[in-house]
């Protein structure tokens, strides 16, 4: 099959346009991969998860019997180890579930090392 010579530059014209769409679409134009828009859905969905049973560890860890005390080791315990404390404590281990979570925990001692208002 020939193609006729005055389609040659409109087709080049075409490919160019359509390269040019792409390097545009991609860098500015805020278009992702499916694996890409995998990756960002599971990171929201956890961020999400993290967000609701957080206060629920913190209420947890309140209610019981020596929270005070509790509180008070929390507080004595490096920053980077709290999340490692309430993990080992249980509260960050959700009805269900047999292993606590570790973003859980660590958002839960956020929320209790806050002042309250």
């Amino acid at each position: 099959m020939q193609v006729p010579s005055e389609l040659k530059p409109a087709a080049w014209g075409a490919v160019a346009g359509a390269i040019a769409l792409a390097i545009v679409g991609f860098n500015w134009g805020g278009w992702v991969t499916g694996g890409t828009a995998d990756k960002n859905a599971r990171e929201a969905a956890d961020s999400a998860i993290v967000r609701v049973l957080a206060p629920i560890c913190a209420e947890k860890f309140q209610q019981q019997a020596d929270a005070g005390s509790k509180m008070v080791e929390l507080r004595k315990a490096s920053t980077w180890e709290r999340g490692t404390f309430v993990e080992k404590g249980g509260w960050a281990t959700m009805p269900g579930s047999t292993t606590p979570s570790t973003g859980v925990a660590r958002a839960c001692a956020e929320l209790l090392d806050k002042p309250k208002v």
